[in-house]
């Protein structure tokens, strides 16, 4: 089966490259995209056949090389690499071969892909499953090299110069946050987002705390799975994210935060597939049914959890679409830009 992957896989680089006459593989994450796409499908045999759909592909190497990918967090996974990550490569592929900019596309991808990753690999290690690990665990080891390199020259790549005078960027810097009401929507959103993520990071912790008590048992009992992965989730969340969001606080605050449009995309990709994955998790038949989400409870679950998520896309999308307030002060690149138009 890998055998005839391999071949499948070579021949379809090698009719992209006659038939483009090699013009896409200028760029290197070109093939990036290609090879990771062909994972993707993959994977998406593998949800399928998990939940029953379909039979007869993955099953022998799911069973004896990655029975965790069996579990209800990897089928999620699994979902979501073979739906969403598949959209976003073939959107990537097809800008690289038109030879438009696909630099956000790319960094919502990296955040997403090594959210996934991290979660899945550090619950692996640490969960029920470890005692399970074969060597076909190191298959695994290219999705982490790969994206760091990748997202080095994502990175790398040229920002889109908005079309912005340097009297309107200076008019929109000026402005206050009550001025911003779009702003202060945001700042709100994003304290109730890292309240509760500073909530559940201490629920997983086993905070003594009554309400903890409460709520890991009977709102979100998923959070005491023994496979470890909504445990590894949270602290991610706590550790990382959490500070991540108090920065972003101090971004809509301030302006000449330059930084905050692409990260905000990192993590708006991270935090979605975040919570896709957690979300189906804890409602999926395969997890076992004492940490399954209580059904007088369900709705509230999905509500909280949803709008979770939705917060930094929506801080995301507010970047992207205005960005004068978090270009540098100087105008220097902004009057460089204009003058190479």
């Amino acid at each position: 089966l890998m055998l005839t992957g391999v071949l499948v896989l070579a021949g379809l680089i090698s009719i992209i490259f006659f038939v483009s006459g090699g013009s896409h593989f200028q760029d290197p994450l070109f093939c990036v995209f290609v090879v990771f796409s062909f994972t993707s499908i993959g994977d998406l045999i593998i949800s399928l056949e998990e939940d029953g759909y379909i039979s007869g592909f993955m099953e022998v190497y799911v069973r004896e090389g990655e029975p965790y990918l069996r579990t209800a967090h990897g089928i999620m996974i699994c979902y979501w690499d073979g739906i969403v990550h598949y959209g976003l490569y073939l959107a990537m592929i097809a800008a690289i071969g038109q030879r438009k900019s696909y630099r956000n596309l790319g960094l919502f991808w990296l955040g997403s892909l090594m959210m996934s990753v991290i979660v899945f690999l550090l619950g692996n290690l640490i969960g029920k499953y470890s005692s399970d690990l074969s060597p076909a665990f190191l298959l695994n080891l290219p999705y982490v090299l790969m994206p760091i390199w990748a997202g080095a020259r994502l990175f790398q790549q040229p920002k889109a110069l908005p079309c912005l005078s340097p009297e309107k960027v200076a008019e929109e810097q000026r402005k206050r946050l009550y001025q911003r009401p779009q702003d202060v929507a945001l700042v709100l959103v994003l304290l109730l987002t890292a309240a509760f993520t500073f909530f559940r990071g201490m629920v997983v912790l086993d905070c003594p705390a009554d309400s903890c008590f409460e709520y890991i048992y009977q709102h979100e009992p998923y959070l005491r799975d023994p496979v470890a992965y909504p445990k590894v989730q949270m602290l991610i969340y706590l550790f990382y994210v959490l500070p991540f969001f108090c920065l972003c606080i101090y971004g809509l605050v301030l302006p000449g935060c330059s930084w905050l449009p692409d990260w905000s995309l990192v993590v708006a990709g991270a935090v979605a597939q975040a919570q896709f994955s957690h979300l189906g998790s804890s409602l999926h038949a395969r997890t076992p049914f004492p940490y399954q989400t209580p059904e007088d409870v369900w709705w509230g679950f999905l509500v909280t959890n949803v709008l979770y998520a939705l917060g930094p896309q929506l801080l995301a999308y507010r970047c992207l679409r205005c960005p004068a307030f978090f270009l540098p002060a100087s105008p220097a690149g902004l009057h460089a830009g204009k003058k190479h138009q």
